[in-house]
């Protein structure tokens, strides 16, 4: 008997290796991809503004690493729901601080870092989460996140199919104007569920993110399918938290394996072996210690 339905992938042409320097950008998939092998050894860059979910804030991570230009009070936005704290709307709320000089300080330390890693990167790895953008009213512009500020502040819309492949050719592009090294892609859809638009929007919204990656690929471009993997192998209820929409650790664990197996050539596995004992060493603490 087939319990499950299993999702082929089609042989890797891009990949990774221990020796190649990779950026991850866009939603908390990428973070928990990216974290993991970064613990398992490998050259890693996450989300240097972190996560991100629609492809236009992605493609504005991407102008602000190739440019390299600082942020400024203006870009400073105090927080909504009673908060203090200040942010800006091209960062997740992790990066939000107590003072507009703190901000900056820790934006644009984080900023430089990750200009200098973009420029000699050779592997770029993009999971895109949504379709669906907040725009700020007053500026015009698509936000990264709301920062919790009034509803009203903001008009919704959803990106379509030709946006997004726009937004992913201007992704490629600036990635190979004027670096070091030419970079490959690989690109995913987010297997977390975004139900707040309902069943039938959470589709319509990765329909549009699966259509669009599909008109991008070709030489050095490949796509990895986490959100198939668990809307059809991992689709029993067992493998989502209690929310219903995000993976258990165990179904990350599998998509991890998954993409590994995919993506790490069959000579590097045993080094990949090694420092996932070194890693799980790392974080024994013996009984004594307790």
């Amino acid at each position: 008997m087939k319990l499950q339905t299993p999702v082929t992938d089609q042989p890797c042409n891009v990949g990774i290796s221990y020796n190649d320097k990779i950026l991850m950008l866009g939603s908390c998939f990428a973070d928990n991809i990216g974290n993991r092998m970064q613990d398992y050894g490998f050259d890693v860059l996450v989300n240097p503004f972190g996560t991100l979910y629609n492809p236009e804030s992605i493609l504005g991570s991407v102008r602000r690493m190739a440019s390299g230009e600082h942020f400024i009070s203006g870009d400073c936005v105090q927080m909504g729901a009673g908060s203090e704290l200040i942010c800006s709307f091209s960062h997740h709320t992790s990066f939000a601080r107590k003072t507009q000089e703190e901000f900056l300080g820790n934006a644009n330390e984080a900023l430089d870092r990750a200009a200098a890693f973009f420029k000699e990167c050779n592997k770029v790895i993009i999971t895109l989460g949504t379709s669906w953008c907040y725009r700020h009213r007053e500026s015009g512009k698509i936000v990264s996140n709301c920062l919790k500020r009034p509803g009203g502040d903001f008009s919704r819309e959803r990106l379509s199919v030709d946006q997004t492949v726009d937004c992913l050719n201007d992704m490629i592009r600036i990635c190979n104007s004027g670096c070091a090294a030419r970079k490959e892609f690989i690109f995913t859809v987010s297997p977390i569920r975004h139900l707040a638009d309902g069943a039938h929007g959470n589709q319509l919204s990765k329909s549009s993110l699966l259509l669009g990656i599909q008109d991008v690929l070709g030489d050095g471009r490949d796509y990895f399918p986490s959100y198939e993997i668990m809307m059809d192998e991992l689709r029993d209820y067992r493998f989502y938290a209690e929310d219903m929409c995000h993976p258990t650790k165990q179904a990350e664990e599998y998509i991890f394996e998954r993409f590994i197996l995919w993506a790490l050539p069959e000579k590097e596995r045993g080094r990949l072996r090694e420092h996932i004992r070194a890693f799980k060493q790392s974080r024994h603490i013996p009984m004594s210690e307790k």
